[in-house]
């Protein structure tokens, strides 16, 4: 039998006691993986080891997809009717919402983002997610088609079966639920992957599945490296969808490994590059407090970070005055110190990564505004930092940092500015600041990106869809359009009155 990881909290912010089993959870139970594989899970805050987890391979997935498989076909799926799936899924919603604050403490462990933000942020949206889905799950339906009169015609919208997910580590809850409950709504079956890097808290989720009532093999969770486990998904001959958050890069061999092996259809949210356009007449002081939420929210570890900062001319200085007065004023910090805003990036890999980034901004000609160090000789924390003098054939400005890294650069025309903006291989997200309106909207039409903030930035709203153009994506999380991500449709031909 698995063991269990038990960690005693006495922080700040939560003071508690935290168990979670070790084990991969297939078909209703914590078991041991067959090659008895390991994987350690690190603090990002002080860079040590916190734990060991199984971790699965291939020969687990294989095991975890024929468990979903059967209760597809058994247990779940067309057998168990929508208001049944939506019961469910609200009751996980509320053991999730009992157990919040061990949630965000695991993921504030994990991840190093603050505690306050893990709980205010991810957890409770996580939890809304789910009960959103969960009115859904009775109102799946298709439609009545007139053809002639010697015909009915509907269409039915159909589970697709055993689906597999892959989520990253930087939302790792949120992103949990955002798989997990638009594909159980519809009737599916799930074999998830959590990040390496993250896992705790999707084991803790583990324990309350079979307490909410879901039938074995509904839900597998099996942790695993993405070059064994993850691929082991994307080449799945039982599988028969996959979906993933992650880099551009990884995406693309999931999407290659899926049609190679049964032609599964992928969803995929991948990275971005965003741009932060602010025009002469925008309102200046929620501009520079939108700016910084936009890049240093979740210590610049989001795909949507409005990293690209284009000012108009006229307010270019007060701009990056103010800017750079609010970035200095930013606390780094102890994630279960409620007045930290930024705690260390993920993993010494994530924190060399972004490092590599600054010197290549220094190398290409681009200045070290504010920032650009390390912070503290323990754990992976990063100045927020603040380029100028930034061109657009810069590394900096080109690919994706994922850390507290904004480039700062200068417009005058509007033409300009969108030509700016839309000069990246990504288009996940944009936003624009102006008190022009016919601007604001004309602007935001032509941003080539799959969300457009007015006024704002790093907003999601679950009855809206959120996803990329370009290299950003395929197609859309949250809202009704993510329901189409996880059903087949079939068209059905009634002949009433047509004799050969």
């Amino acid at each position: 039998m698995p063991s269990t990881f038990t960690h005693h909290f006495n922080t700040a912010a939560y003071k508690g006691t935290v168990a979670v089993p070790l084990g991969l959870y297939i078909n209703g139970e914590f078991v041991d993986p067959v090659e008895n594989g390991t994987l350690d899970v690190h603090n990002p805050s002080t860079g040590k080891i916190v734990t060991s987890i199984a971790a699965g391979t291939k020969a687990d997935i294989d095991i975890a997809a024929r468990a979903a498989k059967k209760a597809f076909k058994t247990s779940w799926g067309l057998k168990v009717p929508g208001a049944q799936r939506g019961k469910l899924m609200a009751k996980l919603a509320e053991l999730m919402e009992k157990h919040i604050e061990e949630f965000a403490a695991l993921d504030a462990l994990t991840n190093g983002k603050a505690f306050k933000t893990a709980y205010g942020r991810d957890l409770k949206g996580a939890i809304s997610v789910m009960q959103y889905y969960a009115g859904w799950a009775d109102k799946i339906t298709g439609k009545t088609i007139e053809t002639n009169e010697n015909k009915m015609a509907y269409t039915r919208h159909e589970p697709i079966g055993v689906v597999g997910q892959i989520i990253p580590w930087n939302v790792p809850m949120f992103s949990l639920s955002l798989k997990i409950a638009p594909a159980l709504a519809t009737g599916n079956t799930i074999v998830l992957k959590p990040s390496e890097l993250t896992p705790l808290s999707a084991l803790l989720f583990c324990t309350l599945i079979a307490e909410a009532g879901f039938p074995p093999g509904v839900i597998n969770i099996v942790n695993g490296y993405g070059a064994t486990a993850g691929q082991a998904i994307s080449e799945s001959l039982i599988i028969e969808k996959v979906a993933f958050t992650g880099s551009t890069l990884t995406g693309r061999k999931i999407m290659e490994a899926a049609a190679k092996s049964n032609l599964k259809p992928v969803t995929l949210e991948l990275g971005g590059k965003s741009p932060n356009v602010i025009f002469d007449d925008a309102d200046l002081d929620q501009a520079v407090k939108w700016a910084i939420h936009g890049i240093y929210f979740n210590h610049g570890q989001n795909c949507s970070a409005g990293s690209r900062i284009f000012i108009q001319a006229g307010i270019y200085d007060e701009f990056l005055r103010q800017f750079t007065e609010q970035a200095l004023a930013l606390k780094v910090g102890d994630p279960f110190d409620p007045s930290t805003f930024q705690g260390p990036q993920v993993s010494k890999t994530q924190f060399e990564r972004i490092m590599g980034y600054i010197s290549s901004g220094k190398s290409d000609g681009a200045t070290v505004h504010i920032g650009g160090n390390r912070i503290g000789e323990e754990g992976y924390f990063i100045q927020p930092t603040i380029f100028t003098d930034c061109t657009s054939n810069m590394k900096i400005v080109r690919e994706e940092i994922f850390g507290p890294v904004a480039c700062v650069m200068k417009f005058t025309t509007e033409e300009e500015a969108i030509e700016q903006a839309n000069d990246t291989s990504y288009g996940l997200a944009a936003s624009v600041f102006t008190k022009d309106i016919d601007r604001a909207i004309r602007f935001a039409h032509a941003l080539e990106a799959g969300t457009a903030w007015i006024n704002c930035a790093n907003q999601t709203e679950i009855s809206l869809p959120f996803g990329g153009f370009k290299q950003s994506g395929i197609g859309r999380e949250l809202s009704e359009y993510a329901l189409e991500n996880y059903t087949n449709v079939k068209a059905v031909h009634v002949n009433i009155g047509i004799r050969l």
